[in-house]
């Protein structure tokens, strides 16, 4: 993206909106395998959580005696037919998530059987004392009233740089989960959570931060995608901020990304090439008030904006196997998509964020489960090989 020569602020203009054709043509994108984590699983001999967790919880009962393994926010693919998978911040909000713990999971799609094996993961702390203010645990253990963890890479050193929303922050971490590095603050952008603990003006509403990061395919920089509009920009228009990974600050490039409808919000944010990116849009509803949800291919214009191609309407994937017991027709009906994975040039990986319990996308009475969706692409996304696993 660096060699794209885009200086200054911000051309705050529109990009493409509506429905575009697919890239490629008219041919659809297809369902190659589905599979399905069960909403109640949880870290076996881990704490309890869920003490302050309230209102319908659609067939669970709280507090709960282990860790959900829930939420998923970001993924990494390990190349190995394993993923690393960044749980959510927990139950929702800051005030009711103080017993959960931030967490990693190590996990494998077993597509023939439709479900997910759990590995292992790692748990986020602060043992050097890094953040500078006063966490919920004394033992510097990380928690959802801590940070909200939203989006994740892994870099060639095998550390990870996770996006907050609470800051929002970049927040690096070792390949054991150790914060290594103060939290990094966006210059101009305050969640609430932030403002209510320094007394500075909020800038962004509340889960409106790091919904999406992105890495060069060199490794240099980060590009980090806002959820929500800044205050003072044009209504739907989301900040996509350059970071230097080897200075570890903000370069002050920045570029625009423009929602179809600024009630509409972000899911993820990765790379496909310099200056290309795959990123998940959607609006806010599930089950039957689910309409859009889609993943665009966004390209850098000189102009500062991002050009949106669509890629796949989550609501209308080709199913011609009927893979998950499923009509010909697939949709991924969720309030929340979170996470996508390139496999190769023609094939991705999509998962959601089941909101533990409180999200009903496939029942209105029961919880979701987290289902992990791969996709056939109609034509090749050209990614740049360093950023295939």
């Amino acid at each position: 993206m660096r060699k794209i020569a885009v200086i200054g602020l911000l051309a705050l203009t529109a990009s493409m909106v509506g429905t575009p054709s697919y890239a490629g043509g008219s041919h659809k994108p297809t369902l190659t395998g589905w599979a399905s984590l069960p909403a109640g699983t949880f870290v076996p001999g881990s704490e309890p959580s869920g003490a302050l967790v309230t209102g319908n919880l659609n067939g669970f009962t709280a507090p709960f005696a282990d860790q959900p393994i829930q939420g998923f926010s970001g993924i990494v693919d390990n190349g190995d037919g394993t993923f690393d998978v960044l749980s959510d911040n927990g139950y929702g909000n800051q005030a009711n998530s103080g017993d959960f713990l931030l967490r990693v999971q190590k996990l494998a799609p077993v597509f023939k059987s439709n479900k997910v094996d759990v590995l292992g993961g790692i748990t986020l702390t602060d043992p050097n004392a890094k953040v500078p203010w006063k966490l919920t645990r004394a033992d510097r253990v990380l928690t959802g009233a801590d940070f909200d963890p939203e989006s994740i890479v892994k870099v060639a050193d095998g550390s990870y740089w996770i996006g907050d929303e609470f800051g929002p922050y970049l927040l690096h971490f070792d390949r054991a989960g150790r914060l290594l590095d103060a939290p990094v603050a966006l210059p101009g952008v305050i969640a609430p959570e932030t403002a209510a603990r320094t007394g500075e003006t909020a800038t962004a509403r509340s889960s409106k931060g790091f919904e999406g990061l992105a890495v060069a395919p060199d490794g240099r920089h980060l590009y980090a995608l806002l959820e929500g509009t800044v205050t003072g920009d044009p209504a739907g228009s989301l900040r996509l901020n350059e970071f230097d990974v080897l200075r570890k600050q903000y370069t002050g490039k920045r570029w625009t990304y423009q929602l179809d409808n600024p009630d509409f919000a972000i899911g993820d944010a990765i790379s496909i090439a310099d200056g290309r990116f795959l990123i998940i849009e959607r609006d806010n509803g599930q089950g039957a008030t689910a309409v859009t949800k889609k993943i665009y291919e966004a390209v850098v214009q000189r102009d500062g904006s991002l050009k949106k191609t669509l890629v796949v309407d989550l609501m209308n994937v080709s199913n011609p196997r009927k893979i998950g017991g499923f009509g010909t027709t697939f949709t991924f009906p969720f309030q929340t998509i979170e996470d996508v994975v390139i496999l190769d040039n023609r094939t991705i990986a999509v998962l959601n964020d089941n909101n533990f319990p409180f999200s009903t996308g496939r029942s209105a009475t029961a919880a979701d489960n987290n289902e992990w969706i791969t996709i056939a692409l109609p034509s090749s996304l050209r990614v740049d090989r360093r950023l295939l696993p």
